[in-house]
């Protein structure tokens, strides 16, 4: 029988400690509702004794939430944090009060300056004095990972008799390894339930050898009953325990941990991409789960695997995160398979094995002049091959724009080429690139909505490849746009075209042969 494990989301509180990453009430509300939606069991929304704005955030959250997510956050061993929290979270349906005290010799020697004996009685009081204000309190042991056994034991002893529910065993710097961090989770549980069954283990870990996610794994393994984690792996220095990384790995290898969670998995990329519009915080391309190339694919033998069965090079679905189904990304290494696959999802017939190889060397020349190649580029490849120009003839080409910004008016004049006719328009905007895109949408007629925009620089300085999302409306299908080029506004322009034309191909009515 399966395990439940319970999950403690702390981005708001630890993750929130990342220089650039302070979020204000409203922005902390919008995205704990989206935990919400994500379905965490419990949200550690901050450090109410830190600031007067973080405490009335973390009110403002426990006020909000509702009765379907527990609320807590975190106090030092000292009665004015423990109010704070209390005050901060007592309106919850679900409150929960978090505290935190050093237990390895460096903590107590260095941090303290007082005797093993003392800062114990520091932690049995704390939670003593907590308990008279509410029913359930966390006590997380702080650098166990580097602790003395038999000191740490001897805490957690100490503190589950003065009433605390939940012992959390942190491995704060990020010095543990799975094993003996797996192992360090075993003779505790294993003590722990002969103490008091009723009591939870929990684990937090730091990501500093990059080793978060397998630390908890490992501790799950070993009988921990709740895990601490971020979104995006947020948090001090290198980081926390990626939630979304756990969670799947738990999902994946359900058979392995007999354990699973509440989380509802199709609302982790969201999550994730909320929080980076939240914080201005990217998440890097090569992510696991999250990232933006987690499910693209580039490389001719995996693309062809790919093809035969996507289990060939995936171990999941991207729709169990939430993101849209394999991208293939046309490159100079892709090959005929892939290829093939792409312009036959244009709607184009490639039973020709000639026709197909003569534009295939063409896309290869393509791909080795521009790096990336996109849909429309396969249409004109196509159109050059047929001499039919049909569809080719619905596309949009960028064939030159002019962009001024200031703080009064930014504007975009913009030239488009379709069916060799040329469009001219220009627009304001509240910047450059909305001013282009707006020059863009009113030229092109398509109504689409901007839905997710990134820029990025890929070779020091030299290209920048833009991508954007859009839609028709709201509700409907997501379009991918893509460029790449030397002018950061070009890219951004070219791809938010590039998104316009996929719209359009996907209203294709027919099947072409070449």
């Amino acid at each position: 029988m399966n395990r439940k494990i319970i999950v403690l989301d702390t981005t708001l509180r630890d993750g929130e400690q990342v220089p650039g990453a302070k979020l204000n009430v409203q922005q902390k509300l919008e995205f704990a509702q989206q935990l919400k939606r994500l379905r965490v069991d419990i949200i550690e929304a901050g450090f109410p004794a830190s600031s007067q704005g973080d405490f009335q955030a973390v009110r403002e959250i426990a006020r909000s939430m509702g009765d379907s997510v527990g609320i807590t956050a975190l106090a030092r061993a000292v009665k004015s944090d423990i109010d704070a929290v209390y005050e901060s979270v007592r309106i919850a349906q679900e409150p929960l009060i978090h505290i935190v005290l050093g237990a390895s010799n460096v903590h107590v020697e260095k941090k303290f300056n007082r005797s093993k004996e003392a800062v114990l009685q520091m932690g049995v009081d704390a939670v003593k004095y907590a308990k008279t204000l509410l029913p359930q309190v966390q006590y997380s042991t702080e650098d166990a990972s580097r602790a003395d056994f038999e000191y740490l034991w001897k805490t957690i002893e100490a503190v589950v008799r003065a009433g605390a529910t939940i012992v959390n065993v942190p491995d704060t710097v990020g010095y543990a390894i799975p094993e003996e961090y797996g192992e360090l989770i075993r003779k505790i549980h294993d003590r722990l339930k002969n103490l008091d069954d009723k009591v939870i283990l929990s684990v937090h870990c730091h990501n500093d050898l990059g080793l978060a996610t397998a630390n908890t794994l490992s501790a799950v393994k070993n009988g921990a009953e709740k895990i601490e984690c971020t979104i995006n792996g947020l948090g001090e220095r290198a980081g926390n325990t990626s939630l979304e990384e756990t969670v799947m790995a738990l999902k994946v290898r359900e058979s392995l941990y007999r354990c699973s969670t509440n989380i509802d998995t199709t609302e982790l990329l969201r999550t994730s991409r909320l929080l980076t519009h939240l914080t201005g915080l990217d998440v890097q391309a090569n992510k696991a789960i999250t990232g933006e190339n987690a499910f693209a694919h580039s490389s001719g033998i995996h693309q062809d695997g790919l093809l035969k069965d996507k289990q060939v090079y995936e171990i999941m679905s991207p729709e169990d995160v939430g993101a849209e189904s394999m991208e293939l990304v046309l490159t100079a290494r892709s090959g005929r398979h892939a290829v093939k696959h792409a312009i036959a999802k244009l709607g184009f017939d490639t039973s020709n094995t000639d026709a197909f190889e003569i534009v295939f060397q063409k896309f290869l020349a393509l791909a080795d002049a521009k790096k990336e190649v996109y849909d429309h580029d396969l249409y004109y490849l196509l159109n050059d091959q047929r001499e039919q120009a049909e569809h080719a003839s619905r596309l949009f080409e960028l064939r030159s724009f002019q962009v001024v910004t200031n703080d009064l008016c930014p504007t975009a004049a913009v030239v488009l080429m379709q069916n060799g006719e040329e469009l001219k328009g220009s627009a304001v905007g509240d910047g450059p690139i909305d001013a282009l895109y707006t020059a863009i949408k009113t030229l092109t007629g398509l109504d689409v909505h901007l839905t997710h925009y990134k820029i990025n620089s890929i070779s020091r300085g030299k290209e920048a490849v833009g991508r954007v999302n859009i839609q028709l409306d709201f509700q409907g299908k997501t379009y991918v746009g893509r460029a790449m080029d030397t002018d950061i506004i070009k890219a951004s322009g070219q791809a938010f075209l590039n998104g316009v034309n996929a719209v359009i191909l996907d209203q294709k009515e027919s099947v072409q042969a070449f």
